[in-house]
């Protein structure tokens, strides 16, 4: 019985303060928690980043190695995105294999990276059908209070933005590795946004307490277009809750403002 009065009885309170514009850590429903951004933190990568979304913390780092093509995609290299909860990073965190929220996680993170054309893939190969570039994005998160989507998303895109592809020569068959870097072959930049749906209103960047009383959430991936305009490129709804019409047009109306807060953090040049 308390397992469920505890969670009534905040929902009450962050609903109740919501009706004044407010929110249980004093943001109002639309601001961000302070956000940090760090890149080239972990030395032996090609790229890595941490992202800190207040206390959420996260770090994300680049990897690539050979490997072959999709059958269907011959001429186009490979990007992977893995997520790991780290025990350390909440009491509900287990040590073993990625369970369905981390395998979630990965596939909403992949999802906007892959959509918005991110990396060229057609410029990742090497040998066509045979050898190709294969970008490994692995996130780990090391606290969680809350909004895992979208810190895991810009921590992603920091590491592949400030990345460095090695160097390949291909002779024949055989492709040699060098020890040179070039710039990894980037197109249009993802930013994710998240709003959490909790009675009637919606509360971007939600924390963790926001999370567990809500009743859904939208996660909104914007890119650039030629016209340096916002676009959706990706969209993910969690929860059994439901959005109406106007919530959803409200919603991504929101997430395409705080896109461009966002967009502004990322590192130099990188915009």
């Amino acid at each position: 019985m308390t397992n469920q009065i505890i969670p009534a009885v905040k929902r009450r309170q962050i609903i109740e303060l919501a009706e004044t514009g407010k929110r249980m850590d004093g943001r109002s429903l639309t601001d961000l928690r302070k956000v940090e951004i760090k890149t080239n933190v972990v030395e032996k990568a090609e790229g890595s980043a941490t992202v800190k979304f207040g206390d959420t913390y996260v770090i994300a780092g680049v990897k690539f190695e050979i490997g072959e093509p999709f059958p269907d995609t011959p001429n186009e290299g490979v990007m992977s995105v893995s997520a790991e909860f780290v025990p350390l990073a909440s009491p509900g965190f287990e040590t073993g294999p990625p369970d369905e929220n981390a395998i979630e996680l990965a596939r909403v993170v992949d999802r906007g990276l892959r959509e918005s054309k991110l990396l060229d893939t057609s410029k990742l190969c090497l040998i066509p059908g045979k050898k190709v570039w294969i970008a490994w994005v692995d996130i780990f998160i090391l606290d969680h209070c809350g909004n895992l989507i979208d810190a895991s998303s810009l921590a992603s895109l920091c590491a592949l933005l400030t990345s460095k592809l090695p160097k390949a020569e291909v002779v024949g068959d055989d492709v040699k590795v060098l020890d040179e870097f070039v710039p990894v072959p980037l197109r249009a930049i993802p930013i994710n946004v998240t709003l959490a749906k909790i009675g009637d209103k919606l509360f971007v960047d939600p924390s963790l307490e926001e999370e567990e009383v809500m009743d859904c959430r939208l996660s909104v991936a914007f890119a650039l277009d030629d016209q340096k305009q916002e676009k959706i490129c990706a969209m993910q709804k969690g929860g059994v809750g439901t959005l109406s019409f106007e919530e959803l047009l409200r919603a991504v109306e929101i997430a395409k403002v705080k896109s461009q807060e966002l967009r502004k953090l990322l590192p130099s040049g990188e915009k």
